[in-house]
């Protein structure tokens, strides 16, 4: 699985479920804390979408987490400030980078949640979308 999938999906996770699936492979596998979890702001980038400029929206806070395994590196870097979830999601990007995590199938378990919840949520925003065109029609009536 590509990173971005996985740190999309990691993401989106509930905080229990990557925390117990991160514990699994640090049980069996030694696991040093390069750099303990911290917070920190980084820009947001946008893409204006008139003239298709790139431009900085403001700043967010960030945190980011570095482990080893064995001689593996894992980082991740997360929206928020949920420290633990961090540690746990850069124990899971080592455990991929050793060639050790066997648990895409809960991965896409889990991405099949993510992407339902999603589609619920956006089926619920288009209820109260408003149609401008059809309202330049009644306006001439």
């Amino acid at each position: 699985m590509e990173k971005k999938r996985l740190f999309q999906i990691l993401a989106r996770a509930d905080r229990r479920d990557v925390i117990a699936l991160g514990e699994l492979y640090r049980k069996n596998h030694p696991v040093v804390i390069i750099k303990q979890p911290e917070k920190s702001l980084t820009m947001i980038r946008m893409r204006e979408p008139v003239k298709r400029s790139l431009f900085y929206l403001g700043e967010a806070i960030v945190t980011d987490a570095t482990v080893t395994m064995g001689d593996t590196t894992g980082t991740a870097v997360t929206l928020g400030d949920d420290f633990e979830k961090t540690l746990y999601m850069a124990i899971l990007d080592a455990a991929c980078n050793k060639g050790v995590f066997h648990s895409e199938d809960i991965l896409l378990q889990w991405e099949a949640k993510q992407v339902q919840q999603l589609e619920r949520e956006n089926a619920m925003f288009q209820q109260t979308k408003v149609d401008f065109h059809t309202m330049d029609g009644e306006a001439h009536e």
